[in-house]
């Protein structure tokens, strides 16, 4: 395939093209499914190959792809890539800015310790099975799952600039499901939560022990049908690591996406309250919120050598003492905003058109244990495992129920609590935060679904995280 993309190259160095890349990947997922105690569902999908061509014509880009990589498709491919580009021409308003980039020549590998797809799948099946026999036999639990989604993709990238990218990625995915009932009303409880993507193969399965967490988690779900609700209407909550991924990734990592800024999404994913004239003046946080994008961090399922565009992998501050230093950007964006381009530009599949995307998006760790932020907390809560949220389309009011909390009192965790939910305005909220756990309670957690884009993409992305503090939030809508 290497040579197949070699060859595209070429056939695209012409005087009418200023810049064209194409893209392969060829991707393969197994998932494995247990419901109420029985396998619902083992099934692969293997050698999905798909190809993509996009070409800088009359200052426009033009973009088509395909499944059939036949010699025919292949040149009808090219033609329709360059006739959306002139057509597309004819209605912009102003050419797209590309700065030429180095060429990198690469090849990238990540080795699982466990290859999920060489691993019997019997053994696959009869591994989840355990677990899924223990979340069952309990009268209270009405309902349980666990599954796991396996996935490989390899990858070529190549621009006429003259870089030449190959890579080979692993991530999974792990869960398990109970939901309690006492006949008024149900409650539900989840391992290792909604945020629960890695980079790696079967080992990932192993690391968040789901069955080691089975008995835990039926327990906090029959106790949280007699838990009581938060009643106060505002209270200081640390946010474990697990929610606060996805808490980042809604009211900072979407809202930092500059294509927002530019009006593109609007129709869909929604836009944001940021404007360019924001940048390096606007508080969005308090002076111990940093938060950054870092494609180069192996440990992340948003690692890449250089994006869909053929921008290096980067490290670029998004927020730096609280203050917004910069967007998540392509080649476009960053010229009309007049910053560096910061390697966010990705498609889910070659035939999928490139979007700004979040990759390892984080927020930098503070100092001291999880034990030590509790402590130092007179009164609060300490909530995570996400169970709904809602955020307008401006990135800014936002409302996050979690499925448990513990009642913090002296510095100590007392009974739990149920549906914790807080709501906020996005600055407000993060400049709030007044603790962040240190380096060893930091870790990466991921998603599989970040959806984007029309036609709609699922992407694969991590945030990493530490625990946080944030005081005196709203948490009963009486407030």
């Amino acid at each position: 395939m290497k040579k197949l993309v070699y060859d595209i190259i070429n056939k695209l160095d012409i005087p009418e093209v200023t810049y064209a890349d194409v893209r392969f990947t060829n991707t393969d997922d197994q998932t494995v499914y247990f419901e109420k105690g029985n396998l619902k569902y083992f099934g692969s999908d293997m050698d999905s190959m798909a190809l993509g061509i996009r070409v800088l014509v009359n200052g426009c880009w033009g973009f088509a792809g395909t499944t059939i990589l036949t010699d025919a498709s292949i040149e009808k491919t090219i033609k329709k890539a360059i006739t959306n580009a002139k057509v597309g021409s004819r209605f912009r308003r102003e050419p797209v800015s590309f700065k030429k980039l180095k060429p990198v020549k690469a090849s990238y590998s990540f080795a699982p310790k466990e290859d999920p797809f060489q691993i019997d799948d019997k053994f696959k099946i009869d591994y989840h099975e355990k677990i899924a026999k223990k979340l069952v036999g309990n009268e209270k639990i009405v309902y349980s799952n666990t599954y796991t989604v396996f996935y490989r993709q390899y990858k070529i990238f190549a621009n006429t600039e003259g870089t030449f990218v190959d890579s080979m990625v692993y991530d999974t995915m792990p869960m398990m499901y109970v939901l309690a009932s006492d006949g008024k009303e149900t409650m539900c409880r989840t391992w290792p939560g909604h945020m629960n993507g890695r980079r790696g193969g079967f080992e990932v399965v192993r690391n968040v022990k789901m069955e080691e967490n089975a008995d835990k988690i039926i327990e906090e779900a029959i106790k949280l049908l007699d838990a009581p609700r938060i009643e106060e209407e505002r209270a200081d909550i640390i946010i474990g690591g697990g929610h606060l991924a996805l808490q980042l990734h809604e009211s900072v990592g979407h809202a930092t996406e500059a294509d927002r800024i530019f009006g593109k999404e609007i129709s869909y994913a929604g836009k944001t309250f940021i404007k360019p004239a924001m940048l390096s003046n606007f508080k969005y946080g308090s002076e111990i919120v940093n938060i950054f994008s870092d494609s180069t961090n192996e440990g992340g399922m948003g690692f890449h050598l250089v994006d869909d565009e053929g921008t290096p992998g980067a490290n670029v501050d998004i927020v730096k003492n609280g203050i917004l230093l910069d967007q998540q950007t392509s080649q476009e964006t960053a010229a009309l905003l007049g910053v560096q381009p910061s390697s966010n530009m990705l498609a889910s599949f070659a035939d999928d058109i490139p979007l700004i995307r979040m990759t390892n998006f984080c927020l930098a760790p503070g100092k001291g244990s999880l034990d030590d932020l509790i402590k130092s907390t007179e009164n609060g809560y300490y909530i995570d495992f996400t169970k709904t949220w809602s955020i307008d389309d401006n990135r800014n009011n936002f409302q996050f129920t979690t499925e448990i909390g513990w009642k913090i009192e002296n510095g100590k965790l007392k009974h739990i609590v149920k549906e914790p939910t807080y709501y906020g305005i996005t600055p407000e909220f993060w400049a709030a935060c007044n603790g962040i756990c240190g380096p060893e309670e930091w870790e990466f957690h991921g998603t599989f679904h970040c959806g984007k884009g029309e036609p709609g993409q699922s992407m694969h992305l991590s945030h990493g995280v530490a625990p946080a503090r944030f005081k005196n939030i709203v948490c009963n809508v009486k407030a």
